[in-house]
């Protein structure tokens, strides 16, 4: 590979990353701000409560689909850089438990622990990202 059609492909890749990151820090911040008002819900929350909660996870959930996306297409243009070697997203099992994480919201706690675990793969995917690029910029 040419060193100027590889630094092109470099650059597209690290354009996609930075794309996923932005998604997940933004479902980060939506999934933090619903569970502060999630926690507000347990301690005595009204109906405003409720609705701004789901509100925030509604959005957090837009945003976890965009990322979702996003990593697929970082995935894709890591698949370009050969000199990474194994580098990988997984984007089937990093962001898994979007597909359950909105069925059958029957409790305020089991809510606030659907938030929390979401919180934590988020905060997985965001280091696993910031990771690979930071090995794309020494390239």
């Amino acid at each position: 590979m040419t060193g100027l059609y590889q630094r092109k492909e470099i650059d597209e890749a690290i354009r996609a990353g930075n794309e996923a990151l932005r998604c997940l820090e933004n479902a980060r911040k939506y999934l933090s701000s619903a569970g502060n008002w999630g926690l507000l819900d347990i301690f005595g929350g009204d109906f405003l409560t409720t609705f701004v909660k789901h509100s925030k996870m509604n959005r957090a959930n837009e945003q976890i689909q965009e990322a979702r996306a996003a990593l697929m297409v970082f995935q894709r243009e890591l698949g370009d850089v050969q000199e990474l070697g194994d580098l990988k997203v997984e984007t089937g099992d990093l962001l898994g438990f979007a597909d359950y994480f909105f069925d059958g919201l029957i409790a305020d706690l089991m809510v606030q622990s659907r938030i929390s675990n979401a919180r934590k793969q988020i905060d997985n995917a965001i280091r696993r990202v910031k990771y690979i690029l930071g090995q794309l910029g020494r390239m």
